[in-house]
C-alpha cells in the first residue's frame, strides 16, 4: 500500500449531559488531534448558537473522547422501545473498551469525511449528523460483536442501523479504515465483501451476491477505490486498488487495478486522473 493510504487510512429530544464512563478505548483523549479540533468547534458554535448548548454539551463537550461521544449519539439515534438508550450506550461503552481499534477506525473516517467532503468545513457536523459516518461505526460495534460469536446483538445492530440509516452493512464484511460513504441512502454491503483502506462510496451502492450461492460470494474492494452512485457490484469480483466505478455501472467481473469501468454491463473506458480516486472523489470520465 502507497505511503498515502496509509496516512489516510430536536434539541428537547436530547437527554440533559451527564458523565459518562471513562472510555478505556480512547487513545488518551487529551492527546487526540481531532478531538481536540472537534472540541474547539463545538465551542465556537455553542458560543453562536446558544440555544444549542444542551445538545453539544450532551453529545461532545460533556464526553471524554471521540468513542465516548460516538456511544452516546449512537445509542441515542439507534434506542427504540424494545431495547432502550442506557442499555445500547452500555454495550457500546463495552465494546469501545474491549477494542481500542473501533476507535482508531472512527477517526480515520472521520478524517476522510472532512478531507473528501467539498461541502464540510469543519469536523462536528459529520460527527453529529453524517448517516454515512454513522451507518460505519455501527458496522464497526457489529463486526467486533459478530466475531466474539454475539451474533443477536450483532444482528440487532444491523437491523437498528439499516432501519434508522438506510445502510445495511452485514456484520461479518470487512472494512478497512478511512472510508468515506457520502449521503449513504440505500448502500448496501453482504456478508463476505470486503473494503479496504481509503475508500469512498456514494449512495445506493451495492456490494451484493449474484443469486442464492453460499460460501465467498461478494464483491473485494481494494485499497483507494471510488464508487460512483448508484453502482451495483455483484459477486465475488475484484475492484483492483485505485479503480474508478462509474455511476449506474452494473460490475459483474473483475476490474484491473487503476482502470475505469462505466456501462451495464460495466467495460474498462480509461484510466483515472490519479491513483487514489477516493481521494481525489473526481467522477468525471478522462
Amino acid at each position: 500500500m502507497s505511503e498515502g493510504l496509509k496516512a489516510v487510512a430536536g434539541v428537547a429530544a436530547w437527554p440533559e449531559p451527564e458523565a459518562g464512563p471513562q472510555s478505556a478505548g480512547e487513545p488518551a483523549a487529551e492527546s487526540c488531534a481531532v478531538w481536540k479540533q472537534v472540541r474547539r468547534e463545538a465551542e465556537q458554535e455553542r458560543a453562536r448558537e446558544p440555544a444549542l448548548g444542551g445538545f453539544l454539551d450532551s453529545t461532545i463537550l460533556s464526553r471524554k473522547g471521540l468513542a465516548d461521544s460516538l456511544a452516546w449519539i449512537l445509542s441515542h439515534e439507534l434506542a427504540s422501545p424494545m431495547v432502550s438508550q442506557e442499555r445500547l450506550r452500555e454495550l457500546f461503552d463495552e465494546v469501545h473498551a474491549d477494542d481500542p481499534a473501533i476507535g482508531d477506525g472512527a477517526r480515520a473516517d472521520l478524517q476522510a469525511v472532512r478531507d473528501r467532503d467539498p461541502a464540510l468545513e469543519t469536523y462536528f457536523p459529520a460527527l453529529l449528523f453524517f448517516k454515512g459516518f454513522h451507518a460505519l461505526q455501527a458496522y464497526r460495534i457489529a463486526h467486533r460483536l459478530w466475531n466474539e460469536g454475539r451474533t443477536l446483538a450483532a444482528l440487532l445492530v444491523q437491523s437498528r442501523m439499516a432501519l434508522v440509516y438506510g445502510v445495511d452493512i452485514h456484520p461479518a464484511a470487512r472494512i478497512g479504515r478511512g472510508i468515506m460513504i457520502d449521503h449513504a441512502t440505500g448502500v448496501v454491503v453482504g456478508e463476505t465483501a470486503v473494503i479496504e483502506d481509503a475508500v469512498s462510496i456514494l449512495h445506493e451502492v451495492t456490494l451484493g451476491g449474484t443469486g442464492k450461492e453460499t460460501g465467498d460470494r461478494h464483491p473485494k474492494v481494494r485499497a483507494g477505490v471510488l464508487i460512483g452512485a448508484g453502482a451495483k457490484l455483484l459477486g465475488n469480483v475484484e475492484i483492483g486498488a485505485g479503480a474508478k466505478v462509474g455511476a449506474g455501472s452494473v460490475v459483474l467481473a473483475d476490474v484491473p487495478a487503476h482502470r475505469t469501468v462505466v456501462g451495464v454491463p460495466a467495460v474498462v473506458v480509461g484510466t483515472p486522473e490519479s491513483d487514489t480516486p477516493a481521494l481525489t472523489m473526481d467522477h468525471r470520465l478522462t
